[in-house]
């Protein structure tokens, strides 16, 4: 039996649509569950396996990873693999030779991904509109010319849309672009003594540095991160340091996006190793114009010396992550001194149901003590949303502690399910309440309790073949006291569901 999986869509999006006659909650998440399911298996009796993936050797052609930066992935080794053994449908367009030796060639490849969303509560029930369900498109397309081995043009291009989004903002700017230039940039490799490589690249490009705790092309989000400027990654042995000057270029939703003069992002980005130890060691330099921190506003410039370790422990099955960062600068007329730190000790176990791994974490966020002056208030940067503080971003990094906890399980070979935890407080009850995009959710001044509340995750991923990616995710908030005493208090439900298309 066939299932037309768009067609499963637009009945979940009339289904729960706002005068249909929305079922309650429990029914809509077992109803979102069962179209995953359905569609799982129409997609697979409506894409048979190539015969070609009988034939002996098949599965030795070794592919690269699928990754989020395409750029990083190596089509090359198609180079010397007969037509009869690339069985994929797609190799004819991973490696297209344009001469005798292989040197001149290109790759091109794409993304299109399709989310539904529910809330119920959103902002915790205190807009107009708080439940709503809404569609979210994405496709990416790019293509890779390789000039030999010290050259090459990389273009990616970009449409997101959104759709029946009635929440506050409509189609923001976080969720729609019509049609855009995600990235576009060219690398010159330069060979250097004792085996090093220096590797130029101005344009347009996305970043992305260590965990993207503080830097990120945000992957959640429909629109994504683009900056314009010039890269330097220098690789010498196990060490490669990026030195990087850019513009943000924000999300302009009907027109081109043009980078901001206002704004200058720059820094270091160096990640290593010392024996089996990670290291990272970075500063990050912002200058912006027209900002604001809890009272005190002008133009910041603000600078972010950082650290990271990880590893696992020596003959046991303990791994640890450990990062913190001090920023100081000015913001007008005041001076910043702010810091995080964030950390996260893991355990797998090699026999148990489904190789669980539990794992421990605490994340702190500094936030100003008093309004106006200097400046207390950590800043995020460009964050990874969707992540390291819930996956509702309702919390963002800024004056925040955050406990958290959570297990991983693999019950099926392409199956992944994760539970995680949070428990929040406001670093000063003097601060404002940040989101994941440095918005603020409550003013400082609007009650004195730190408690923020707490926040529970539920995922399933399901990779159904190296193309196709399904993810279900359930969220809910419970508010705290702080959120209690400062205005609607309702608690907040979040429902996905995802389906991902990579070629």
């Amino acid at each position: 039996m066939n299932f037309n999986f768009s067609f499963l869509l637009a009945v979940a999006w009339l289904s729960f649509k706002e005068g249909n006659h929305r079922p309650r909650r429990l029914l809509r998440l077992l109803f979102i569950a069962c179209l995953g399911v359905v569609s799982f298996a129409g997609l697979s009796q409506a894409q048979p396996p190539s015969p070609k993936l009988n034939q002996p050797g098949i599965e030795e052609v070794d592919r690269p990873q699928w990754k989020f930066f395409r750029y990083r992935e190596d089509w090359s080794v198609l180079k010397d693999v007969p037509e009869s053994r690339r069985a994929d449908p797609w190799d004819r367009i991973k490696y297209l030779p344009f001469d005798g030796q292989g040197t001149v060639w290109a790759s091109f490849g794409g993304h299109m991904r399709l989310r539904f969303e529910d809330w119920t509560d959103f902002s915790f029930g205190a807009p107009a509109t708080s439940d709503d369900a809404f569609l979210l498109w994405r496709l990416l397309l790019h293509s890779d010319l390789h000039l030999g081995k010290n050259f090459r043009v990389f273009v990616e291009g970009k449409s997101a849309l959104s759709e029946g989004r009635d929440l506050p903002d409509g189609r923001r700017t976080l969720d729609f672009d019509t049609i855009a230039l995600q990235q576009a940039f060219i690398d010159l490799r330069i060979h250097l003594p004792r085996q090093a490589t220096l590797v130029l690249r101005p344009g347009r490009q996305s970043m992305g540095f260590g965990k993207q705790r503080l830097v990120s092309t945000l992957p959640w989000g429909n629109t994504l991160r683009a900056w314009d400027g010039i890269t330097g990654i220098l690789q010498a042995g196990e060490w490669k340091t990026h030195g990087f000057w850019s513009r943000f270029a924000p999300v302009q939703k009907y027109e081109f996006n043009d980078s901001d003069e206002g704004s200058e992002f720059f820094g270091v980005y160096g990640m290593g190793k010392i024996a089996r130890t990670g290291l990272d060691l970075y500063w990050l330099g912002i200058d912006r114009e027209g900002q604001s921190f809890n009272g005190t506003a002008g133009t910041e410039s603000r600078h972010t010396l950082g650290a990271r370790i990880w590893g696992g422990f020596p003959n046991t099955s303990f791994d640890y992550d450990l990062e913190g960062a001090h920023q100081f600068g000015s913001l007008g007329s005041g001076g910043i001194n702010a810091y995080m730190v964030a950390t996260q000790v893991g355990y797998r176990f090699a026999d148990g149901w489904g190789r669980p791994r539990v794992f421990l974490g605490f994340d702190y966020a500094s936030g100003d003590d008093s309004s106006g002056s200097d400046v207390e208030t950590f800043n995020q940067l460009f964050p990874l949303g969707h992540a390291h503080l819930g996956f509702m971003d309702i919390i963002g990094r800024q004056n925040i502690i955050d406990f958290n906890q959570g297990v991983a399980l693999h019950p099926a070979r392409k199956l992944t399910v994760n539970a995680n935890g949070h428990l929040f407080w406001r670093a000063s009850d003097a601060d404002a309440l940040y989101n994941a995009g440095g918005g603020v959710v409550r003013k400082g001044n609007t009650a004195t309790a730190r408690n923020v509340g707490s926040e529970v995750d539920f995922t399933a991923k399901f990779k159904f073949d190296r193309h196709i990616l399904g993810l279900f995710g359930y969220s809910h908030f419970f508010a705290g006291d702080f959120i209690q005493d400062s205005g609607a208090d309702n608690d907040v439900d979040f429902i996905y569901l995802q389906f991902q298309y990579t070629f």
